[in-house]
């Protein structure tokens, strides 16, 4: 089910306001206005979607848990709402990488304190090395140290761990399992620093397939996991006996029981298999080791269970069936803290008929499973599953015994019984996080009940969105490898993915403009059409008819009526169909794999981009002709759409650091293309509902405007822009696609690469995005100047200006001087401009006015030399204010 994942990651990364005349397209310096705090965000509620392969309990403090994901960050367990909160919201673009999480540690003397390695790719996919990401404050906020070296959050064996650990006797050690043969690395100050142990003698052998010249599946898996006997240290000297698995079959488990000082492999060792996990119950004196004939999560032919006694040195296998009748490897691994001779694990790799769970209450010695046949392919099971709260995890399927539906899982690599509750348990799969709080039952002769814990945490990588102007569908979104959604209910999720056909991954979507109840996507599937249309707004589904050759969904484009389709397909060049794809036919004049749209209001007009050329069709798509237009990007990597109500209105973002690289616009179907020369760089436009005022619809972007990178806005045609996100609401890489709701002014949707669909409302009520001021204010004034972060040449500041006078103001302007030469990089919530050390920060449309007794803050990042001392003095227009 993840395979997808990868691919979509590297194909999406490789690469007049009231009438008269329309305003000039701005050319000189960008005014770009930080307002972040305008905008709220949240997800569009699908719950999970994805790959989790590590879930990690506090061992000191009780309801302390975290998650990790492949692609999608990592997440807190709030034990009150029983929901996710997301914590690497802040990794921006440069850094998409760091959104993949490949190890996760909670400090169990300071649980305070949380680590993350951070990375998604170890080849040429990923620009960025890795990072040990730290926390002080359970993740609100993070200090990062890079790596020289890059780590592998969606590679293969990114279900083993943890690689990353906290000695849980002296928690300034650390220790980091890296991949690609980089070895064993450590900290010994609570991880601002790491060094290589440079006499771990294994740095791992094992590939899941050499000849991948990708460097994907061709790389070694590295050291794996880390595992600390608590037994041999005492509070604040080092632990001295560590444990360490490495990918390599001959050698997989190394100790040493001087803190690290030296290191040898494990006598009498199990061979021929890859050790997933090491779970220490220290109580019993037992290391448990989950093996497995492959590095997973998708693979996995035979394994095995072992235990070793630590103090004798004694091998057992604890396997809970014969070698010849696994067909699976094992990995989740864990034991019950409360009564540690209970072990549980998955075999993780058992697809079919269905994932299984294994429990033991005697270390081992005998085990029970959580379904098992009656007269095959009838099947018991000890547990109930209960999705109604994520009622698509059923997939619309009506499988034949032995498969049920929803299964319990696939990919279950993480597996975790609460350290404080017997009772609870969670598991990661490949689409959700599941979970029980009556785990007992199974030793009682009763059935636990098994349901989804996953709600907050989203997982999906997003290909398209679509938002219609009427219809009971608020957002139509296209996503790897769960289909996409229909949404009526942002706050609900939908009951199912789109089915009839069922996509693994969908590629691309539209509907018509005059008619949204028409609408059409296409997609990846192994066997069937690839493409599928809906006549009742997206409620139901009819698979079409593929023309011949055609691998791949592609792109894929829907008439202003809904008269006919343009279709880009995988595999094979443009096609055209009047009516839903019975019979297409080959469009002539443009490449195979060309990108195409349609005009939103005449149904004959479609348009295609392939390496730097627009084309343009009039006959319904049967025919383009390439525009004479040029200075467009000279790669693929473009996204453009044109505008609903005017015909021949184009928008086109796109293009690489290389080479052209920005936001174009046509009025002339895409005879002619304009720059804008205040966009630096742009990678999607969407439209949205008009200002109030306004005529023209708004325009978003995922862009980089006066050197920021962040999502923005414009009311005025792109004359000024507005960043709308701010530095703590990145979501990594947003570059797939983006659209405004036309029925309500402000909303816009985000796609992300693995932090599902994030949509942004806005408060401010006008389309001023210039920002401005009233009447300056007069009256008592009290400014409080707080530096909330600071390090080596940089800082942040929050101010918040209170109106202490007994009248209300309708403007302000707030000036002040540095003392020591600083400058603002970056402003949020206020306009402003700094003239050597003097600041000035105005209000912008929605905070102007300040009612006697409140407040207004505005917050920035600036550099300092030297040092960074608070200015004492600060001046409302000519009105000096105290400081608090």
């Amino acid at each position: 089910m993840r395979r997808t994942r990868v691919l979509t990651a590297v194909l999406a990364l490789t690469a007049g306001l009231l009438a008269g005349a329309p305003p000039a397209l701005a050319t000189g310096a960008p005014k770009v206005t930080l307002a972040a705090d305008t905008y709220t965000w949240h997800n569009a509620r699908i719950d999970g979607g994805g790959f989790v392969p590590g879930i990690v309990f506090n061992r000191s403090e009780k309801n302390l848990a975290y998650a990790r994901t492949d692609i999608g960050g990592a997440y807190r367990w709030s034990e009150a709402t029983k929901t996710w909160t997301p914590l690497l919201d802040s990794v921006g673009w440069d850094e998409w990488g760091h959104t993949g999480v490949v190890s996760l540690a909670s400090d169990s003397v300071d649980p305070d304190k949380v680590y993350a390695a951070v990375g998604t790719y170890t080849n040429s996919w990923d620009p960025t090395d890795g990072a040990v990401l730290r926390s002080s404050d359970r993740g609100a906020s993070w200090q990062k140290t890079d790596l020289p070296f890059k780590l592998g959050g969606n590679m293969p064996g990114r279900g083993m761990g943890e690689r990353l650990a906290i000695d849980p006797n002296k928690d300034s050690v650390l220790y980091l399992g890296a991949p690609s043969g980089n070895g064993l690395w450590r900290s010994t100050d609570s991880g601002v620093t790491w060094s290589q142990v440079t006499n771990f003698p294994d740095v791992g052998t094992y590939v899941q397939d050499p000849t991948d010249t990708t460097g994907y599946a061709s790389d070694n898996q590295g050291i794996v996991w880390v595992t600390f006997d608590e037994s041999t240290g005492t509070a604040g000297t080092a632990t001295k006996t560590i444990y360490v698995g490495v990918a390599d079959k001959d050698n997989a488990v190394y100790r040493s029981t001087d803190a690290g000082a030296t290191w040898t492999r494990l006598a009498g060792q199990p061979t021929g298999y890859l050790a997933h996990k090491g779970v220490l119950d220290a109580t019993n004196g037992y290391l448990y080791l989950a093996y497995s004939d492959k590095g997973g999560p998708y693979d996995g032919g035979k394994g095995r269970l072992w235990r070793y006694a630590t103090a004798t040195g004694t091998w057992t296998d604890i396997s809970p069936v014969a070698e010849a009748d696994t067909s699976y490897g094992f990995s989740g691994l864990t034991v019950d803290r409360q009564h540690p001779g209970t072990v549980m694990a998955t075999a993780y790799s058992s697809w079919w008929p269905d994932t299984q769970l294994f429990r033991s209450t005697d270390s081992g010695a005998t085990w029970t499973k959580a379904w098992d046949y009656t007269s095959y392919p009838n099947r018991s099971n000890r547990y109930t599953i209960d999705v109604s709260s994520s009622p698509w995890l059923t997939f619309g399927a009506n499988p034949s015994p032995p498969e049920q539906s929803p299964k319990l899982g696939w990919m279950t690599e993480a597996l975790e019984i609460d350290p404080f509750d017997s009772d609870r348990m969670m598991y990661g799969t490949g689409a959700t996080l599941f979970g029980t709080e009556d785990l007992t039952q199974w030793d009682s002769g009763g059935q636990f009940t098994v349901r989804p814990m996953v709600q907050g945490l989203e997982e999906t990588a997003v290909n398209d969105l679509a938002a219609p102007p009427s219809g009971g569908a608020q957002l139509f979104s296209a996503l790897g490898d769960i289909g996409g959604f229909r949404h009526t209910d942002l706050t609900k999720v939908p009951s199912m993915m789109y089915t009839s056909p069922t996509f693994t991954t969908t590629t691309s979507l539209d509907f018509a403009e005059a008619n949204p109840d028409t609408v059409v996507r296409v997609g990846d599937l192994d066997s069937g059409p690839h493409i599928a249309f809906s006549t009742d707004n997206g409620a139901n589904w009819f698979g079409g008819t593929d023309p011949a050759g055609v691998s791949g969904g592609g792109t894929v484009a829907a008439a202003a009526d809904g008269s006919r389709f343009v279709w880009s397909p995988a595999g094979t060049g443009v096609q055209y169909a009047t009516g839903f794809g019975s019979s297409w036919a080959a469009s002539s004049g443009i490449p195979a794999g060309a990108v195409v749209e349609s005009d939103r209001v005449d149904p004959k007009t479609f348009y295609g981009f392939k390496s730097g050329k627009f084309y343009v069709s009039t006959d319904g798509g049967a025919t383009f002709t390439a525009s004479a237009a040029t200075g467009l990007p000279s790669g693929d990597s473009v996204r453009f759409k044109a505008l609903p109500g005017t015909k021949g209105d184009v928008w086109l973002a796109g293009g690489a650091a290389d080479g052209a690289y920005g936001l174009w616009h046509s009025t002339d179907g895409g005879t002619s293309f304009t720059k804008l020369g205040n966009v630096d760089q742009a990678d999607t436009i969407g439209f949205g509902k008009a200002a109030p005022g306004a005529s023209y619809q708004t325009l978003y972007t995922s862009a980089k405007i006066g050197g920021v990178r962040g999502i923005f806005r414009s009311t005025d045609m792109g004359s000024t822009w507005t960043r709308i996100n701010d530095d703590a609401h990145q979501w990594g890489w947003t570059g797939a696609a983006i659209t405004g709701d036309p029925r309500v002014y402000g909303r816009v949707y985000v796609s992300t690469n693995g932090r599902g669909v994030i949509y942004g409302d806005t408060s401010d009520t006008g389309g001023d995005d210039g920002g401005g001021t009233g009447p300056t204010p007069s009256g008592a004034c009290t400014v409080a100047y707080t530096v909330t972060n600071q390090w080596t040449g940089g800082f942040q500041a929050d101010v918040r200006l209170t109106n202490t006078g007994s009248t209300a103001w309708s403007g302000w302007s707030l000036g002040w001087s540095f003392p020591d030469g600083q400058t603002v990089g970056q402003l949020w919530n206020a306009d402003w401009t700094q003239s050597g050390t003097a600041v000035t920060a105005r209000n912008v449309s929605w905070n102007g006015t300040v009612a006697s007794g409140s407040s207004v803050s505005f917050g920035f990042t600036g550099t300092w030399t030297g040092s960074n001392t608070e200015p004492t003095a600060f001046k409302l227009g000519d009105q000096t204010c105290a400081v608090a």
